[in-house]
């Protein structure tokens, strides 16, 4: 199933029941009084948040929602029922928009529910306007009509940290290797299309951004569609591949992007991440060497680097370890 990120839908509330003329009938009394109930008030349309990033696949087929009515008010004075509620359930850190209105709704947490719609109001019976000067009113209202509108959702992602990086720095490598996840991989740029995600110890969630190039901020290559996904995460978990002979500078290209883009991206906290380094040729000594001058070369930009292999178990533990320890006292400084 393909991943969606945005979608535009309809939706309507319910209208409100008809609020009726009925009239007591007593023994010998055939018109006793005014007995007509108003009517039950529509269905109110909500958002509800779920963990399910994919649920918006489903809502690209099926584009109206609506809430039921109420119904008519009944005799003996008898209110209506009330319609029923709709929900509508889209990924947590789903940004819901009414074109109408211009409200903007963020659903940021699991369970959250946000009423979008307003159901009509119901209408009043003729007993409703009984006076002393008027027994036999015959007057009722209908009911009212439900909100409608049109929505937009856009999905930015919030997974607790995010690999980021120019194409093939080995990210879905990376996401497969410590999450068992099952992003796709080949060797050409761009083969990540659309964010993969996978769980880290504790529940944490680790998204593989889509790769962006220089001008992403700009709208290049993927442009916003990367950069809009990292808003909320955490940590950052900033890949370099060993395959590249211009490690500063493609670090630059990255960072420069990030805060060109805004919304507090290039202030995360950052891990370096020497990717590939099985890639790295020569004699053991050589190898050694080649590493400690990439770490040298980017030290003076951010201390916290680690070489990582898919190939070796040992570096992938110590990834895990360091951001499941800072993703945790994240948590608990919030808690506090």
């Amino acid at each position: 199933m393909a991943f969606i990120d945005e979608i535009q839908f309809h939706a309507k509330a319910g209208n409100g029941g008809d609020g009726v003329v009925r009239w007591r009938h007593e023994r010998g009394k055939e018109f006793s009084g005014a007995a007509g109930g108003n009517g039950g008030a529509g269905g109110d349309v909500y958002v509800r948040a779920v963990r399910d990033i994919n649920i918006l696949a489903r809502h690209k087929v099926v584009k109206e929602f609506k809430a039921r009515s109420g119904e008519a008010g009944q005799n003996w004075s008898r209110q209506g029922k009330f319609g029923e509620d709709f929900y509508i359930e889209l990924p947590i850190g789903s940004v819901v928009k009414n074109l109408q209105t211009d409200r903007i709704v963020e659903l940021i947490e699991d369970g959250q529910v946000s009423k979008i719609l307003h159901g009509g109001r119901g209408g009043v019976g003729n007993e409703h306007f009984k006076a002393s000067t008027n027994v036999t009113p015959m007057q009722s209202t209908p009911g009212m009509p439900g909100e409608e509108a049109d929505f937009t959702v856009e999905l930015d992602l919030i997974a607790d940290a995010g690999l980021i990086g120019l194409p093939n720095a080995g990210k879905s490598s990376l996401l497969n290797a410590i999450t068992h996840a099952n992003a796709k991989v080949a060797s050409y740029a761009f083969t990540t299309l659309d964010p993969n995600l996978g769980a880290l110890p504790g529940g944490y969630i680790l998204a593989d951004i889509p790769g962006l190039i220089e001008g992403a901020s700009e709208g290049k290559g993927l442009g916003h569609k990367f950069l809009k996904h990292v808003k909320r995460t955490k940590i950052l978990l900033h890949l370099i591949s060993l395959e590249n002979t211009a490690l500063v500078g493609t670090y630059k290209t990255v960072r420069k992007e990030l805060e060109k883009f805004g919304h507090g991206l290039s202030d995360k906290k950052e891990i370096i991440i020497l990717s590939k380094t099985d890639t790295v040729t020569g004699t053991p000594i050589q190898i050694k060497k080649k590493i400690a001058a990439a770490r040298t070369a980017l030290k003076k930009y951010n201390k916290n680097i680690l070489e990582v292999s898919i190939l070796d178990d040992a570096s992938l533990k110590k990834l895990t370890d360091q951001v499941t320890v800072l993703l945790q006292k994240d948590k608990v400084e919030k808690e506090n």
